[in-house]
């Protein structure tokens, strides 16, 4: 199988990328980039602090004139959000790193099954051994096509990590206390989401979707220094990781803040259409997978399925998931995968929990 290259389409290693007409582009961190290739505009860092910055100040203005807590609502909420996933990206992007400098690709080779469709669940399983969120997830799957894996087997993974982990489990089972049932059905819910979206984008998918990255070369390169390429892998990944989760958790602050609670109750009367509001706030509300479900155990007014759809749509599609995805793969690849995995995901939830709950 031939090795794609899928590189972060954000700075270069360091964090900012120092453009040289006359040597054909060397990064801050002393590192030729080898050519740019696709990816974003060359202003995108103004791009991305406007999208950051344009909600949050819109809501401050308006909040002065209308209603002060609002905005305190706001600031809460978009720290919450990112603080909750901080660590967990810094868990991601270092494993990436570690990845890249210190694991042959031999290594994923013998683990995963040589042919696609039974690598795929293989993947997805593994998922349940990486106690990790979303912004995890996408980094490490990111490295490891980069490092020769099938990119359905590396898209099951990053499904399934950041719902079927141990720390997630755990979390649910706490959340519903003598309800085993509901760990059941987001176990089996998430891990079927997952693997039937590997073998989707083993039958439907285009290597075309993904843009390739040339702006750091993929598994160790011989004569340099390991510790280097990790540290320079992982700061890469970190900065421009951290860019969009920002952009994603302002934008679910400022849902949070904007929809009244009385919308909740009106959704909550129907088993179908609660089913797809809780889906749909579990994008938008963009929270933590080690911690969405203790805010479905405080959604009691709705049904049991509708609560395991929020847990298990939350993990694999959110604001700030999708804005990683764009951000890493391309926004062809995230607009369509994105869209998939969440209908994928509530037919599935809808289906499992009907059965188990």
């Amino acid at each position: 199988m031939r090795e794609t290259d899928i590189r972060p389409a954000g700075a270069a290693a360091g964090g900012v990328a120092a453009a040289s007409a006359a040597d054909g582009g060397v990064a801050a961190g002393g590192v030729a980039d080898g050519g740019v290739g696709r990816g974003l505009p060359g202003h995108w860092p103004l791009l991305l602090l406007g999208a950051a910055v344009v909600p949050g100040v819109l809501l401050v203005v308006v909040g002065r004139s209308l209603d002060e807590p609002a905005v305190q609502a706001w600031r809460t909420v978009c720290l919450a959000v990112t603080v909750q996933a901080l660590p967990f990206l810094l868990l991601g992007t270092a494993l990436s790193g570690a990845i890249n400098a210190f694991v042959p690709a031999r290594v994923f080779q013998r683990v995963l099954p040589k042919r696609p469709a039974l690598a795929v669940p293989v993947a997805g399983a593994a998922g349940v051994v990486l106690p990790g969120c979303e912004c995890a997830s996408v980094p490490v799957a990111n490295s490891l096509i980069g490092r020769g894996v099938t990119p359905a087997a590396a898209f099951a993974f990053l499904l399934s990590a950041p719902a079927v982990n141990p720390v997630v489990l755990t979390a649910t089972a706490v959340a519903f206390p003598g309800r085993p049932e509901m760990v059941l059905a987001r176990l089996a819910a998430s891990l079927v989401t997952a693997a039937a979206m590997g073998w989707l984008w083993l039958w439907l998918g285009r290597e075309e979707w993904l843009r390739p990255r040339t702006d750091r070369p993929a598994g160790h390169v011989p004569g340099h220094s390991r510790f280097q390429e990790f540290r320079r892998g992982f700061q890469h990944d970190f900065l421009h990781a951290g860019g969009f989760l920002v952009v994603g958790a302002m934008a679910a602050a400022t849902f949070n803040v904007a929809v009244p609670r009385s919308v909740l109750d009106t959704f909550a009367g129907s088993p179908w259409l609660s089913v797809l509001f809780l889906a749909a706030l579990a994008i938008v509300l963009a929270v933590c997978s080690e911690a969405d479900a203790f805010v479905a155990a405080s959604l009691s007014g709705f049904s049991s399925v509708a609560r395991l759809t929020f847990m298990v749509v939350g993990p694999m599609v959110d604001l700030k998931l999708i804005a990683l995805q764009a951000g890493t793969f391309g926004r062809a690849f995230a607009v369509r995968f994105s869209a998939a995995t969440a209908v994928v995901a509530v037919v599935c939830s809808a289906v499992i929990g009907g059965v188990l709950l």
